[in-house]
C-alpha cells in the first residue's frame, strides 16, 4: 500500500481504520495497474488518469464511491450521485464489507468507465469510455 493511503489509514479511529485498510488491500489486489493517491484529501485510484474508485470518512461511515458505479446495476451500490455517474454505499464496520461484493464492483469498474478526466472541457457531460 502506498505510504500516504497507509498514513490516511492509520490516521482513523479503529473501527475506521480496519475498515479502511480492507478496502485499500482489496482494491490494490484487484485494481493491479492503478494509480493510488490522496486526491482531494482522500485515497482515490486511478486507471489512464480516470478516477476509478475511492473512499472517504463521513458522517454516516466509511464511504467507498465508484466514479461510474451507477451503471453497475447493483443494489448495494444505493447512494447515487444526482450530477455523475457515481455510486457508492457506506460501512460502519468492516463485519459489514462484503469482499465477494467489492471483488465483483471492481472488476466492474473495469469495464465500465465514464471519461472523467475530460470532463471541465466538455463542460460537464460525461462520455463513456468502455
Amino acid at each position: 500500500m502506498k505510504e500516504e493511503i497507509q498514513t490516511y489509514n492509520d490516521s482513523q479511529l479503529l473501527p475506521d481504520k480496519e475498515i479502511c485498510d480492507l478496502l485499500a488491500t482489496t482494491i490494490n489486489n484487484e485494481l493491479t495497474e492503478a494509480e493510488n493517491k490522496i486526491w482531494h484529501s482522500h485515497p482515490v485510484w486511478f486507471l489512464d488518469g480516470n478516477p476509478i474508485v475511492g473512499y472517504s470518512i463521513q458522517k454516516k461511515g466509511i464511504r467507498p464511491m465508484f466514479w461510474s458505479g451507477a451503471d453497475f446495476k447493483e443494489d448495494h451500490l444505493n447512494v447515487k450521485g444526482k450530477k455523475f455517474k457515481d455510486a457508492s454505499i457506506f460501512y460502519t464496520s468492516v463485519l459489514e464489507v462484503e469482499t465477494s461484493d467489492l471483488t465483483r464492483w471492481l472488476k466492474k469498474s473495469l469495464e465500465i468507465q465514464w471519461d472523467y478526466i475530460n470532463i471541465v472541457k466538455r463542460k460537464g457531460r460525461l462520455e463513456k469510455l468502455r
